[in-house]
């Protein structure tokens, strides 16, 4: 059977044009795989629309935003999702009309859907008391749990996104004095982000305890599991899940739910609470713009509070007059009816 265009241009767009033209991260092009799973899977099951019959011409308009509908009500996603996922069908047809140019009227009808409004919700994160407490938490005097406090420390140490921590590989520490480590982000984006000396020490010690500091190890990954294998994103956020239980019966100032991310948030915030300069902390977080980290500055509302107080004197006298003592006043609020 002859291949669809559809098959065509999405085993081209997967392969060739995020890979290579556009160099989107494994994450990125997997977020987009499983959406077009989605999407043929609605295809078959709604619409009896065999996947080796699937062309262009089908996917129309309408057919996409009843697909959205469905994401929503059948398969419960969140409006978050939902527009992630009709991110990556824009992508796609913006693909696909330059590979088709007499499809152009059709495929921007596609892209002329838009992107469904959501209340962005506040930004969670720990506060200092809060993170010191759940970094206290791992037993120094066993391996493990030197391990999991090194890798804790240098999860919020240096801001980096739980995937970046995964792929750590040895020859992406640097321990001469300052320390750096070398994070490869969205994109395949590098950067170097510095150490403070606490996180370097337990670096230092934890790579030389487990004798990482051989030349032939240094392409190895830089925190493994009991069978020496790369760590996972969930194998990291079951560690942390650990530690928040028992920091938990010291407090309750950490909250029930702690993910890997918050680490990243948490430190940002922090930095943001500490007077350090956005775009310093937007090359710190490797933030493509300026925008994604004035978000922070958005949800705290204490450092508004403060910048409102530093900025307009006092006005208002809060030493006001006892309107008890005032017999006139007395007198006709009593005569009121």
């Amino acid at each position: 059977m002859k291949p669809t265009d559809f098959a065509i241009h999405l085993t081209g767009f997967l392969s060739e044009y995020l890979p290579r033209q556009k160099n989107a991260s494994k994450n990125t092009i997997t977020s987009y795989r499983d959406t077009f799973k989605l999407l043929i899977r609605y295809c078959q099951e709604q619409r009896n629309m065999p996947v080796e019959r699937l062309n262009l011409n089908m996917l129309t308009h309408g057919l996409i935003k009843d697909f959205l509908e469905w994401l929503e009500t059948s398969k419960k996603c969140s409006i978050s999702t939902r527009n992630q996922r009709l991110a990556a069908i824009h992508s796609f047809f913006r693909y696909a009309q330059y590979e088709e140019p007499e499809g152009i009227l059709h495929f921007q009808k596609v892209i002329s859907l838009p992107i469904k409004k959501t209340q962005k919700p506040s930004i969670p994160h720990l506060i200092p008391e809060a993170m010191k407490l759940l970094l206290s938490q791992p037993d120094k005097t066993t391996p493990k749990g030197r391990r999991d406090l090194t890798l804790l420390s240098i999860l919020y140490d240096s801001g980096c996104r739980v995937q970046e921590l995964v792929d750590l590989r040895v020859r992406d520490i640097v321990l001469n004095n300052p320390g750096v480590l070398i994070l490869t982000g969205k994109g395949n984006k590098v950067r170097r982000v510095p150490l403070l000396k606490n996180a370097l020490a337990l670096l230092s010690r934890y790579i030389q305890e487990n004798s990482l500091n051989v030349n032939w190890k240094s392409d190895c990954p830089l925190f493994t599991n009991k069978q020496h294998n790369k760590l996972t994103k969930e194998g990291i956020a079951y560690i942390i899940s650990q530690y928040v239980c028992s920091a938990r019966r010291i407090s309750t100032i950490v909250p029930e739910k702690v993910t890997p991310h918050m680490f990243r948030h948490s430190k940002a915030m922090h930095l943001l609470q500490a007077g350090v300069n956005l775009i310093y902390i937007r090359d710190f977080l490797g933030h493509e713009g300026i925008k994604t980290t004035e978000t922070y500055a958005k949800c705290d509302t204490e450092l508004k509070r403060q910048a409102i107080e530093s900025a307009y004197p006092d006005l208002v006298d809060i030493n006001l007059p006892d309107w008890s003592e005032d017999a006139s006043l007395l007198n006709w609020l009593s005569k009121l009816k």
